[in-house]
């Protein structure tokens, strides 16, 4: 016999990944986000659905830019606050003491801490459901050079299915 479960939690554990957006002058914000993904190539493209009412989703729209940062899992507490607070309500950078550093080509920040960093350009918008679906072009990449050279693996951070935050269709999880 088979039964209703959420969806989602046969996706996971997914990769996190911290978008950071905004201007490093100014406005800048990160959320955690798992919905990311390569999505073309030639170009180089990854889309990242992004919630609607989200502070990152509103600087992006107005910035038309993002970044892609890739981090380790000793920031797997920071990646959790991020995807819990509000940009609206807190300074994430500021509370979570990750360090806004300025890409090499665009005016949203990297975050120094994490070993890789995809700089992308919007080139097209999809409203999905709760989400806006960003895809952007990469148009620098470039990560710690131990990474590259395979002499510092990446280990993600993984956890349970966070059934708080994705749990749609069964209440029963």
């Amino acid at each position: 016999m088979k039964t209703d479960v959420e969806y989602l939690q046969f996706m996971w554990p997914m990769r996190h990944f911290l978008i950071s957006c905004g201007d490093i002058d100014d406005k800048s914000n990160i959320i955690a986000a798992s919905f990311c993904m390569p999505v073309s190539k030639e170009p180089p493209l990854i889309a990242c659905a992004i919630g609607k009412k989200a502070y990152s989703s509103e600087l992006i729209e107005s910035t038309k830019e993002f970044i892609v940062n890739v981090p380790t899992k000793e920031l797997q507490a920071k990646i959790y606050y991020c995807g819990y607070h509000s940009g609206h309500e807190v300074d994430k950078f500021k509370e979570t003491g990750l360090t806004p550093k300025p890409a090499r080509k665009l005016r949203a920040p990297i975050i120094e801490e994490c070993v890789a960093h995809m700089e992308c350009k919007v080139v097209q918008k999809f409203e999905t459901g709760d989400k806006n679906l960003f895809v952007g072009e990469v148009i620098e990449a470039y990560a710690d050079e131990k990474v590259v050279k395979g002499e510092k693996k990446i280990e993600y951070a993984v956890g349970d299915f966070p059934s708080k935050v994705y749990d749609t269709r069964s209440k029963n999880l």
